[in-house]
């Protein structure tokens, strides 16, 4: 069955807009709402000319088929339509969200000592490393600001240094002094406190109950050996805080780092768990289908709704989506037409590192995910060679990016990710009952955490395991050359894998 590549090139001219948006916001916001306008209207005449080709393959049909539009053209036509129709939604985007931030621009420039702000807390605090002066770094989304006595309504992110943060969702009112944001970054203003943070409400209803939840997967983590201590929260919730640094460096070298963050297949397991559940019980479609899309919201809520889940949690879903259909055909198709909404809502993830790494590990998935099951399951079963499979592909498809981003090679990382794969669904989902269970029923959330406890053991194990392994960090080419050869490298095993073999 041939891939359904049709919407790869407006998801690849969303992502070149959207780097236009954030890298040259000048640009953008000069010509985005003019010219992003006539290059729509060009568009739709394009478009018109295409169904025009289209449509007049049944008045000719009596013509010979030497003198029909030649089939290449007929699905490029298309292919460049949307593709300069997303390019324009892109911009318009941008533009838009440009506009909407640049009263924080303003400020940082005008405001001459201090700034008030007053908003809510919509990124958690993180701890910063910082010598003798321990620093908090936070995301306000701002509702009014306050420079010289005056007071300005806005709606625009805020990135916060301080020394004490407040908890997600807390209305907060803020004093500090402002700086311009950095170069392509999500926020439109930085501050850095003078004072703690005064907060005026605190969070609200559903937001209390997921901060319960963060709590609860830190208070049954607290009695666990170091190692565990760190990694069931941050498997579980997201929360790195306590992972200790060498073994933050063994997940480096081991290839294992995304699994303390929170990504897609954390999303893909709570929906596959809830999605067998239902179905066990007879639950019909619609029933199932409504149930993992809650359990993926309540997971949202509980890690923290900042972007980069945001975008876990769409990959997760086109992930969950493509199991359910069973068409690999149709799996770059919706990994792309999710790349589309998320960049079209959020063009700043176009430069996200998470976000990049998020698409080249489902892109691998959805291409060779089903080829390395075919080529193994004749050896090994068709349930082994899935479980193998899904990592092997996962790491081929982050390859060069990651090496692009950071030029050492872990050879024995695919080994490292096939090891941990019985361990990373248990540590999810066992973590999450345990936190659940924390408040309301503390003794069996301890028997339940024993077991997320132990499979974090597993994982860190072969983490420190891996990375003392001779040749864990090999040097790679640095640079465009080397994540070149990584592309080089990855499309050769594509080739290989995708390749049929010969009828005898």
């Amino acid at each position: 069955m041939s891939l359904d590549l049709r919407l790869v090139p407006p998801a690849v001219a969303a992502w070149c807009a959207a780097l236009v948006v954030v890298l040259a916001p000048q640009v953008t916001a000069r010509v985005g709402g003019a010219a992003a306008a006539l290059v729509a209207v060009a568009a739709l005449a394009v478009l018109a000319a295409a169904v025009r080709v289209v449509a007049g393959r049944g008045v000719g049909a009596a013509r010979p088929a030497d003198q029909e539009v030649p089939t290449p053209w007929r699905r490029a036509v298309p292919a460049t339509v949307m593709s300069v129709v997303t390019a324009a939604v892109v911009l318009v985007s941008g533009a838009t969200a440009l506009e909407v931030r640049a009263p924080g621009h303003r400020v940082a420039v005008d405001g001459q000592g201090t700034v008030e702000i007053v908003g809510r807390v919509s990124v958690a605090p993180q701890h910063l490393a910082h010598d003798g002066d321990p620093r908090v770094r936070f995301t306000v989304t701002a509702s009014a600001v306050r420079v010289d006595g005056t007071w300005r309504r806005v709606r625009l992110p805020v990135d916060v240094v301080g020394p004490q943060g407040a908890a997600l969702d807390a209305a907060v009112h803020l004093r500090g002094v402002p700086a311009p944001p950095g170069p392509g970054g999500r926020a439109a203003l930085r501050v850095r406190l003078r004072e703690e943070p005064v907060v005026t409400a605190p969070p609200r209803a559903l937001h209390m109950w997921a901060e319960q939840v963060r709590d609860g997967a830190r208070a049954v983590a607290a009695p666990m050996p170091p190692d565990v201590r760190g990694l069931l929260p941050a498997v579980t919730v997201g929360d790195t805080d306590a992972v200790p640094s060498d073994l933050v460096a063994a997940m480096r070298a081991a290839g294992l780092a995304h699994v303390t963050a929170v990504s897609g297949a954390h999303f893909a397991i709570l929906g596959a768990l809830v999605l067998a559940v239902t179905a066990a019980v007879g639950a019909p479609l619609p029933a199932r289908a409504a149930a993992a899309a809650t359990a993926g919201a309540a997971l949202l809520l509980v890690v923290g709704p900042e972007p980069s889940v945001v975008r876990a949690a769409v990959m997760g879903a086109v992930g969950l989506v493509g199991l359910l259909a069973g068409r690999r055909a149709a799996g770059p198709a919706a990994l792309s037409g999710a790349v589309v909404v998320l960049l079209v809502a959020d063009p700043w993830l176009s430069l996200d590192v998470g976000f990049v790494l998020s698409v080249a590990a489902t892109a691998g998935l959805v291409v060779l995910g089903g080829p390395l099951v075919a080529l193994w399951a004749a050896r090994c079963g068709r349930d082994l060679a899935a479980l193998l499979a899904a990592p092997v592909a996962a790491q081929l498809g982050c390859l060069p990016v990651t090496l692009a981003l950071w030029p050492t090679l872990g050879p024995w990382s695919v080994a490292a990710n096939i090891a941990v794969v019985p361990a990373v669904a248990p540590a999810t989902v066992l973590g999450l009952l345990a936190a659940l269970l924390a408040t309301p029923w503390p003794a069996a959330a301890d028997v339940v955490a024993a077991g997320a406890g132990a499979a974090c053991w597993w994982i860190a194990g072969v983490a420190r395991g891996a990375a003392g392994l001779p040749g864990a960090g090999l040097a790679w080419w640095p640079g465009v050359g080397g994540a070149a050869a990584a592309v080089l490298v990855v499309l050769g095993t594509a080739v290989l894998a995708l390749r049929r073999p010969p009828s005898t």
